[in-house]
């Protein structure tokens, strides 16, 4: 006997904290939470109200934009792309990035080629107006050296150049 009165109490003390646990929750007129074991006001608007016993919690509702969304919005709204859907978009993703990242690996590219190139054409710039004497071999092996129309013009060559370097 005294296990099954164990038992009733048991029962009731959980029944009791069911009881507790009946909290009202909602936006007050001054726009505060208000909690309580009790109902909110008469006048409180259904929109006001975040929690009642037996409703799940929601979040009050922020705008009346929200609030005008046809039932077919909130269906699309709620409704979770499919596994296809979402490994369609992460392969689109993975494309993107890839492309972008070519196009940044081409880009790095040219410019290094750019500075080098540029790199270049200020050493031949320096040769030229240092004036000293510019040897070539030539396609026979021998030494040749530039004459001034030919410095002249290999100088005008590497300043047009030089101004792509700007």
């Amino acid at each position: 006997m005294p296990l099954f009165s164990r038992h009733i109490l048991g029962a009731l003390l959980c029944l009791a904290a069911t009881a507790a646990h009946a909290q009202y929750v909602w936006i007050g007129p001054n726009g505060t939470r208000q909690y309580s074991d009790r109902p909110p006001p008469p006048g409180t608007p259904a929109g006001k109200i975040i929690k009642a016993p037996g409703r799940p919690a929601m979040e009050p509702a922020t705008s009346a934009a929200t609030t005008a969304e046809t039932p077919a919005e909130n269906k699309d709204a709620a409704r979770q792309p499919t596994l296809a859907e979402q490994e369609a978009a992460f392969r689109e993703r993975s494309k993107a990035r890839a492309e972008q990242e070519q196009k940044s690996r081409e880009e790095a590219e040219r410019r290094k080629r750019l500075a080098e190139h540029c790199a270049a054409a200020r050493e031949t710039q320096a040769s030229l107006d240092s004036g000293i004497r510019i040897a070539r071999i030539g396609p026979d092996g021998q030494k040749t050296y530039m004459s001034d129309e030919e410095k002249a013009a290999r100088g005008e060559q590497v300043r047009r150049a030089l101004q792509e370097c700007r």
